[in-house]
């Protein structure tokens, strides 16, 4: 799972991984045996970030089979409001907010264009449409 934390000037918060593949991505990870995905994610958050996760809503499942090189994964995605000031961790050698017209390079698994709905989905209201992949 990852999050989705949008600042008060619309930027989204993204890590640089330490770990292949390279690159940006949201914050996220996998579930613990035991975790719930609510729990798991605000568990990343601020083991990477240091943010502590305020509210948070399921945003999209996105389950492409080619959106991570090493294997198929399946990430639900939550639009969770934080609290404090990021600063890197665990895995994650940066972490920064971003406005989401102008995201840094490169960009890991299909995380741009999660992005990119997830500013749609602020903008119109309109959910990412399941049969279009994102990678």
């Amino acid at each position: 799972m990852d999050a989705a934390v949008v600042d008060a000037s619309g930027q989204i918060l993204l890590v640089r991984r330490t770990h292949p593949p390279e690159g940006w991505a949201l914050p996220g990870g996998f579930v613990d045996a035991g975790e719930t995905l609510e729990t798991a994610v605000a568990r990343e958050l601020l083991e990477e970030t240091g943010l502590r996760a305020g509210s948070l809503h399921q945003f999209f499942t996105y389950s492409n089979p080619d959106r991570d090189p090493r294997h198929h994964t399946v990430t639900t995605v939550f639009l969770v409001e934080a609290r404090g000031v990021p600063r890197a961790g665990d895995d994650a050698a940066e972490a920064a907010f971003f406005r989401m017209e102008a995201l840094p390079h490169p960009m890991a698994f299909d995380h741009a264009g999660i992005v990119g709905d997830v500013a749609r989905f602020r903008a119109s209201g309109a959910l990412p449409d399941p049969s279009r992949p994102v990678c």
